[in-house]
């Protein structure tokens, strides 16, 4: 059996030369932003309740989130001239004089004891136009995810791209050294808050996979030294082993209706191959079977094909092959190393780890014209996961000894880290849009 170059990212090294760790929440730093960030002002909401403030700091949140994303630059509030709380406050002149192009105000309404109304409005203020007005429900548990959905709504009207502030990642971290290593499972916002622990072990956990519908994780674990695949719903923490055969069983991904699972099998003899498994029956049809290694499967956004990665040709590229079976065709040609490929949710574009100067980095490729753009800069860059809205990836690399996570833009132009506060991180997987 051929082997792939030993890099960090491949499913044979299993997770164990890879392990990670972390106990923390995530600490962002913008590294690079889009050029001039566009000016706004995020004025603090209005309250009307029992006590003296909203539990929750809606506009903060707000402002955070548009800082965050690297194009915007709210300013501060102790530079405002007004705080207007309602339209019929604003003066537009007051804000053009700051240079501020688009304005965001708003209010938190107390309606009963735990049931809240948050309300906001969007203007462009050198139009004198209201660009959205929109108010939601909320409690004080939901304020957070009321304030992020807000934030959304704010950046796709003024990108013109859905914005995904109210989405999560999952990521796998580890802690300790040796028989004292701790595994771990997380699932936090993407701004590093909401940090929760899925599932711990004693064994490598690795290749986290979300349902379309952000319910259920799949992954690999070692318990017993054996590789299995599992299901774990999130809300109850119920989980299903739905594939330990004999040999490697790994690289879980579901399929766009969540009925199917494709996933890398290697039987007593190892060689691997790409199979799909109805998660129902647990029935499993194998689609590749050339005595290479094809591994690391992930669907097109319409189920219609699989792309994963082979060494067929002699090095690890990127192929792809119908879901119902048949040929396998190859779809990377530029360099001698391509592997983990994801394709982006519009279909689009394809990220994958492409090895550049003798350095690991993550790559984009345009699928209708085949230009490649490299995103990252470090030399151990791998698992690389799309943004639900196809404008940024999220990868793991290192920054010095320890294993952090990033995020570029698809045009490279912004560029963020996100650090544990203690020990690395990996395999981070960005969750679909959330169903409200």
């Amino acid at each position: 059996m051929k082997s792939l170059p030993v890099t960090c990212f491949t499913l044979l090294l299993a997770g164990l030369l890879c392990s990670v760790v972390s106990q923390a929440e995530l600490n962002i730093e913008i590294t690079s932003g889009a050029g001039k960030r566009v000016p706004v002002a995020v004025v603090p909401f209005g309250w009307e309740g029992t006590g003296n403030a909203p539990p929750f700091d809606v506009a903060e949140l707000i402002a955070a989130d548009l800082e965050r994303s690297g194009r915007f630059a709210p300013i501060a509030v102790t530079d405002m001239l007004q705080l207007p709380t309602s339209g019929v406050d604003v003066d537009f002149d007051d804000w053009r004089i700051l240079g501020v192009e688009a304005l965001v105000i708003g209010r938190v309404t107390q309606t009963a004891d735990n049931v809240f109304s948050v309300q906001f409005q969007l203007f462009d203020v050198y139009r004198s136009d209201q660009l959205v007005g929109y108010r939601m429900p909320a409690s004080r548990g939901t304020m957070r995810s009321a304030s992020h959905r807000a934030a959304d709504m704010i950046y796709e009207k003024l990108t013109g791209i859905p914005g995904v502030f109210g989405t999560q990642v999952t990521y796998v971290t580890a802690v300790g050294q040796g028989n004292d290593r701790l595994y771990r499972l997380v699932v936090a916002d993407t701004d590093g808050e909401n940090e929760r622990v899925v599932m711990e072990s004693k064994d490598p956990i690795m290749s986290p996979s979300w349902s379309p519908d952000s319910r259920r994780i799949a992954y690999v674990s070692f318990e017993n030294n054996v590789s299995s695949i599992f299901i774990q719903t999130l809300r109850t923490g119920n989980r299903v082993k739905v594939s330990s055969r004999v040999g490697i069983n790994g690289s879980p991904a579901f399929s766009p209706d969540g009925r199917k699972l494709v996933l890398t099998l290697g039987g007593a003899d190892g060689n691997l191959d790409i199979n799909v498994m109805d998660i129902a029956t647990r029935e499993v049809t194998r689609l590749t079977t050339n005595r290479s290694i094809d591994t690391e499967g992930s669907w097109s956004p319409d189920g219609k094909h699989i792309y994963f990665t082979s060494d067929r040709s002699g090095g690890p590229q990127v192929y792809r092959v119908s879901a119902s079976g048949g040929s396998p065709e190859r779809v990377t040609f530029d360099g001698s190393y391509n592997a983990r490929p994801r394709l982006s949710p519009d279909g689009k574009k394809l990220a994958m780890v492409h090895l550049d100067r003798g350095n690991y980095r993550v790559a984009v490729m345009d699928l209708e014209r085949k230009d490649l753009l490299i995103l990252s800069s470090g030399s151990q860059d791998e698992s690389p996961s799309f943004a639900p809205n196809s404008d940024a990836v999220i990868y793991a690399t290192r920054a010095g000894r320890r294993g952090i996570l990033a995020t570029a833009s698809v045009d490279g132009l912004v560029q963020q880290q996100l650090a544990s506060g203690e020990g690395d991180v990996r395999e981070p997987v960005w969750s679909p849009f959330p169903r409200y």
